[in-house]
């Protein structure tokens, strides 16, 4: 159950930044919004908990787990790259923050699957 609320969580979690973002250049008086601004927050909580949860549910940190690290040190950069995506003013950045952020995401993705910190 939790790995499914999890697996929820994280497209919600993406397709929720990619709106934001994409709302951000059309809709950008949405973005004002109080339910959407809280939404990302209570998204990325429950996302963040879901995985604890199943870390520590999975004995994962019992062996080797260089992949845990990495997917932390992705998030962290996810993190940062959209905060770029999100409040930066010149375009181009905005863009470059929210491609990096894509490949961060992309990164833990792989890492979830393969359970492979190093590719």
């Amino acid at each position: 159950m939790i790995k499914l609320i999890h697996l929820t969580f994280i497209l919600t979690s993406v397709v929720s930044f990619s709106a934001r973002f994409a709302l951000s250049f059309f809709k950008p008086e949405i973005l004002q919004n109080k339910f959407i601004k809280i939404a990302p927050h209570v998204i990325d909580t429950v996302l963040l908990m879901s995985g604890v949860a199943l870390v520590l549910q999975g004995s994962w940190l019992e062996g080797e787990f260089g992949w845990i690290v990495s997917k932390l040190t992705l998030l962290v950069g996810y993190i940062i790259f959209g905060v770029i995506a999100m409040r930066t003013k010149t375009t181009g950045k905005r863009w470059i923050g929210f491609l990096a952020a894509m490949l961060c995401y992309v990164g833990i993705f792989i890492i979830a699957i393969t359970k492979n910190g190093f590719f």
